[in-house]
């Protein structure tokens, strides 16, 4: 049904007011001539007015009851335009609404509501979809914290798992452990570029740091590199035992170079590898992203389980080359004692027929002098001869220097004391002198031999003089020292047990047993399977047997020490055989590795926490799911009530009497209803979309694009708000009068202007 414009309004009631008008006098008329019962003439007509006055007043009837009409169907009209502005307003809520619950649906958390002003407590809707967008927006903060700590955990503990596995590989080689460690550690982080440094300290006077593995952009860099203790970045991290992370990158300290360029690095981090507030390396990386926290805490706690790799695999190898060079000494003094003890004999039986045998003995004696050191003393220790392999070994030039001068003079100060206890047996007929002894040369300096110090005497049989035999051992003593000290170093820094070939305890060192807490009397009466876990004593025994044939195994075992603490130590059976190659016993080296374990275990606990975590967060996200479906079907229902309203609203705005016409921000007009193109008598499709220049008559519609948006957002407009007579030129150039009312609405920077117009060219008054 057609909707009637305020102008049809007000000529149907004043059509009605004329109608009614000429119907009251002309009933007059009729009631008076049939009340006076007469006849239908023309004098009739004369006799009614003559006799009642009244009737020339009902002739303004039609006058007066066109002026009520015309107030009538004005205020008719007035009410139909608060019905067509309320229509509007409820159509943009309802817009407003749908919109924004378009936006949530579609996941779009962050739109915002705008109110109607003096609208905010009556806007109940808009107040529940406030809450409802908080309370999403909400969860969805909430579920990706969680996501991303977990993915973080996560990360973590898939790290040190990973690490895990490769640091019990390669443990005979650290260059091969190391690149693997970095190669991999590259990869993992994200990083371009990575190195180890490991402290080399096998001697005190150059303790320095070598780049045992470099790696950068998927392949392994061979580099040479040194850097002196104490120097640079990396001397200062392994000084200060703590991390350093830098995001200002010196200029000369390192660049990323790829097939494209060179780049500065976005962070560098140079992680100590520390153990037990030892220091045994650094890890440096490189990156163009700078690391987030939980990747430094990553790698602090990857670097001390690779401090305490690399300090076993060192001190492994360390003990295996010692181990060899002691086994190859042995065979060396082996043989040497053979020979000593073979010269010897041969000195024993010459003397026995020195006096039968003089040239044999002179050539005895030369070849003596030629392979031994020898000298002869009186019992008073004053030195009668020396040969000239004594006077090289003692830095002299000739028997002047030392004939007549007294032993004391080739004995150390410290050593003195047991030495003439042994001389003053010697010179009273006691018994030989066989062992290792240190003589001191001129020049200082120590001189070791296998010495023999033994009585020559008369054939009365007294004491003539004193005969001292010696093969040099200088060279092979020191080693030997050097030997037992880095082997004491290792008792001192390593659990060192020592089993017999059948597997029972023979020894201990004092770190194993204050590790383990076992006392030693109880430790001899063990054996190597009181360390086994239980069930496994079968399989042991083939291990047992590949030890006793020289093949290393590395194993780890668990013990509750009596104070209650459970301790987790690892190391390495090591076969150590005499010299006929026969296995004397087996030493197992191993370091306590409980921290690192508790690491694992701790780990472990975590993983399964995490897995724990996860099933009830799928329960809660299955929970959230359940409630979005409900929601959704809510909001579905809730759109279809706003589609309904706006489509109700849309006949009403299209059937309005009033010309409405809506425009936006870019001045194109966007509504522009049936009494519009009636009005203008320009069919919609004309202008819809167009500037709405095409509408405003001369000279308003010679301005430039912007100026009337900019007119109407300005404090000079005085159309909004209020009813103004304006006139416009319809397509056929006829100026019409109009009334226009003027709407803004604003939400967020957005302006849109709605034109309630009014045509009164049609009004008699």
């Amino acid at each position: 049904m057609k909707t009637m414009t305020k102008r049809e309004i007000i000529t149907k009631f004043i059509i009605t007011g004329v109608i009614i008008g000429f119907i009251i006098p002309l009933a007059s008329i009729i009631f008076e001539i049939i009340y006076h019962n007469l006849p239908l003439n023309f004098n009739s007509l004369v006799v009614v007015h003559q006799q009642n006055k009244l009737i020339y007043l009902s002739y303004l009837s039609p006058l007066l009851l066109v002026l009520v009409a015309y107030y009538m169907g004005k205020n008719s009209a007035r009410q139909n335009l608060q019905i067509q502005k309320n229509a509007d307003e409820q159509t943009q809520l309802t817009g407003k609404i749908l919109n924004f619950t378009e936006k949530l649906s579609s996941g779009q958390i962050e739109v915002d509501y705008q109110f109607e002003k003096d609208s905010h407590e009556e806007d109940r809707i808009g107040t529940s979809l406030i809450k409802l967008r908080d309370y999403l927006k909400k969860n969805k903060e909430e579920e990706e914290s969680r996501r991303k700590q977990e993915q973080q955990q996560n990360w973590v503990t898939q790290g040190l798992a990973k690490f895990a596995d490769i640091l019990r590989q390669d443990n005979d080689d650290i260059n091969e452990l190391s690149y693997n460690i970095i190669s991999n550690l590259v990869n993992y982080v994200d990083a371009k570029q990575g190195g180890v440094f490991i402290i080399n300290d096998n001697d005190e006077k150059d303790k320095h740091f070598e780049l045992t593995a470099c790696y950068a952009y998927s392949r392994k860099k061979f580099l040479e590199k040194r850097i002196e203790w104490e120097e640079g970045l990396v001397g200062a991290c392994a000084l200060e035992q703590e991390t350093i992370f830098l995001t200002d990158i010196p200029d000369e300290h390192v660049t990323i170079t790829s097939g494209l360029g060179e780049a500065k690095p976005g962070c560098l981090v140079m992680v100590p590898l520390k153990v037990n507030d030892e220091v045994h390396g650094v890890i440096e990386l490189a990156s163009l992203k700078v690391f987030e926290k939980f990747e430094i805490d990553f790698l602090e706690k990857l670097a001390e389980s690779i401090a305490s790799v690399i300090s076993s695999v060192k001190i492994n190898l360390q003990t295996a080359r010692l181990l060899k060079e002691s086994q190859e000494q042995a065979k060396i003094l082996e043989s040497q004692e053979d020979e000593m003890r073979r010269n010897m004999e041969e000195v024993s039986y010459a003397k026995e027929e020195a006096a039968k045998q003089g040239e044999l003995l002179a050539n005895f004696t030369n070849a003596v002098n030629h392979t031994l050191v020898r000298a002869e003393y009186s019992t008073q220790g004053t030195l009668l001869y020396a040969n000239t392999r004594f006077l090289n070994k003692l830095g002299y030039s000739s028997n002047q220097e030392v004939e007549g001068k007294h032993i004391s003079i080739f004995i150390h100060d410290k050593d003195k004391e047991w030495f003439f206890e042994i001389w003053d047996s010697l010179a009273n007929g006691g018994r030989h002198f066989e062992g290792d002894m240190k003589h001191v040369t001129k020049q200082g300096k120590d001189f070791w031999s296998m010495a023999t110090y033994t009585c020559v005497r008369n054939s009365d049989g007294s004491i003539e003089k004193i005969l001292f035999l010696g093969i040099d051992i200088t060279e092979q003593k020191k080693q030997n020292l050097d030997y037992e000290a880095q082997i004491d170093a290792l008792n001192k820094n390593n659990l060192k047990i020592e089993y017999a070939p059948d597997g029972s305890v023979s020894d201990a060192n004092t770190k194993f047993i204050e590790c383990t807490e076992i006392p030693q009397e109880k430790l001899k009466s063990m054996s190597v399977y009181n360390f086994l876990e239980e069930g496994t004593d079968k399989s042991f025994k083939s291990i047992w047997d590949n030890i006793l044939k020289g093949v290393p195994y590395e194993t780890q075992f668990n013990i509750t020490c009596s104070s209650g603490q459970q301790k987790w130590i690892q190391g390495t059976y090591n076969a150590v055989r005499d010299m006929y190659g026969d296995v004397a016993k087996v030493i197992y080296l191993a370091s306590d590795i409980t921290q690192r374990k508790q690491v694992e275990l701790e780990n472990e606990k975590q993983n399964q926490l995490l897995k724990k975590q996860e099933e009830q967060l799928l329960k809660q996200q299955e929970e959230i799911k359940k409630q979005h479906q409900e929601f959704k079907a809510k909001a579905q229902q809730h759109i279809e009530e706003i589609e309904s309203v706006k489509v109700r609203n849309e006949k009403t705005l299209e059937g309005a009497l009033d010309a409405i016409v809506t425009i936006n921000q870019s001045e194109e007009i966007e509504l522009f209803n049936k009494a519009a193109e009636e009005l203008w008598g320009i069919d919609r499709k004309e202008v819809l979309g167009k500037n709405v220049k095409v509408l405003l008559p001369p000279p308003h519609n010679n301005v430039k694009e912007g100026e009337v948006i900019k007119f109407l957002t300005s404090e000079n407009n005085h159309l909004k708000g209020s009813r103004t007579e304006v006139s416009l030129i319809n397509k056929a150039g006829e100026e019409l009068p109009v009334l226009l009312t003027l709407s803004e609405v604003k939400i967020g920077k957005e302006y849109t202007y709605t034109a309630f117009i009014q045509n009164i060219s049609v009004e008699l008054f």
